[in-house]
């Protein structure tokens, strides 16, 4: 298909100083008859500033003006969700260290209540009230216990090493396994209130995900007024100083400088339908960010509602441990007892001490879950980032 032709309009005027202006020379004759002639040489050279102000752009100035603080404002959102996104991360980076360090605890628990199990029962044997096999039952525990005592140490190790990436921490050369990072701090059930209407509603309003989307939005918008602004005609004014050499003489040093002023008026009447067609692509791409903010409001909901679940387990089954370490110990002191008075057996000990273990762990691991859980619901709904203000 041809190409369709682009009709312009065009107008100029200006005013420029008398010293700018090149005059031809009036030749006299001479004497003898003849004529002066100007030969005006083959070198030439020029030199000027112009400053040039636009006055009218058909709303391109105003509108630019608008996208760059839509910009701007975009950036400072984007920081704020790079600054939510870490501080959840260090949230449970931190929670992972607590939960590590109370797993120790548990862990060298039970190796300790294990050792003097074995120890009660080798004096037992060497008196012979108990069988070898007893103690070897003993040993065999106490074995098995020690490699998660192990891994905790090592989960410890690993999380200080999280952490202090994510804090930036430059570890030193010299230091080669656990780093010296100690933590005050200990895993809590703090309590945490809200309804899942309202959680939706101030992630909708917060979530700065979205709003970086509604900037983008907003830009496409700004983009279709400027791609409009080209059936409108643009004025500018403009002012300089110019300074060359006469085109009359062939004395080099013979210059012509002077200032001048002037406005010009462009107007593109038919460009070939192209700025339809920037139309056209500005309305669509604009069409295209409602879409992606449709999309990921509905994908945030859903992270809600998961987070919100999650939180809701968590709590319940931090809610179901209250007493189960209670009643384990009781359960232990019991079955001691009646070991001690004859009527018991190692193995309802043994049993008694590996559900004692289980209790704790699983309570420490419910009071991790519950803070990493609310951790992540606060940044579902948006709370996990401070308010920030263009400028600062």
């Amino acid at each position: 298909m041809a190409q369709q032709p682009a009709r312009t309009g065009r107008a100029t005027t200006s005013y420029a100083d008398e010293a700018a202006i090149d005059r031809f020379p009036i030749s006299f004759p001479t004497t003898n008859g003849s004529a002066i002639t100007i030969n005006p040489g083959d070198q030439q050279w020029s030199a000027g500033i112009r400053v040039i102000q636009s006055i009218y752009e058909g709303g391109r100035m105003k509108s630019a003006l608008r996208s760059a603080k839509l910009t701007t404002e975009q950036a400072l959102i984007e920081y704020q969700r790079v600054v939510a996104d870490t501080l959840t991360e260090v949230r449970v980076a931190y929670y992972d260290i607590l939960l590590a360090a109370e797993q120790i605890g548990v862990q060298e628990a039970s190796i300790n209540l294990l050792t003097k199990e074995l120890e009660d029962t080798t004096r037992r044997f060497q008196a012979g009230t108990v069988p070898r096999f007893n103690v070897l039952r003993a040993e065999v525990e106490l074995a098995n216990t020690r490699p998660r005592l192990i891994r905790a140490r090592n989960a410890h190790r690993l999380a200080k090493n999280n952490l202090g990436n994510l804090l930036g921490y430059n570890v030193p050369k010299e230091v080669w396994e656990d780093i010296p990072l100690q933590l005050s701090g200990m895993l809590d059930a703090e309590p945490y209130e809200v309804e899942l209407p309202s959680a939706i509603t101030q992630a909708k309003d917060k979530r700065p995900e979205l709003g970086v989307l509604r900037k983008a939005e907003l830009l496409r918008q700004e983009e279709i007024r400027i791609a409009r602004a080209g059936y409108l005609p643009s004025a500018q004014l403009f002012a300089g100083y110019g300074s060359r050499n006469s085109q009359f003489s062939t004395d080099l040093s013979q210059d012509v400088s002077g200032w001048n002023l002037g406005a010009h008026f462009n107007w593109d009447i038919f460009d070939g339908w192209l700025t339809r067609g920037r139309v056209d692509q500005a309305r669509a791409l604009h069409k295209k960010a409602g879409y992606d903010l449709e999309d990921t409001t509905r994908r945030i909901e859903l992270e809600v509602r998961t987070a919100y679940s999650n939180f809701i387990e968590a709590r319940e089954v931090l809610e179901s441990q209250k007493k189960v370490v209670e009643q384990a110990e009781e359960a232990l002191r019991l079955a001691t007892a009646r070991a001690d008075a004859g009527t018991g057996t190692q193995l309802d000990v043994l049993s008694a001490q590996t559900a004692l273990t289980e209790a704790r762990s699983t309570q420490v691991q419910a009071l991790h879950d519950y803070d990493v859980a609310r951790a992540r619901l606060e940044r579902a709904i948006g709370n996990s980032a401070p308010e920030l203000e263009p400028g600062k």
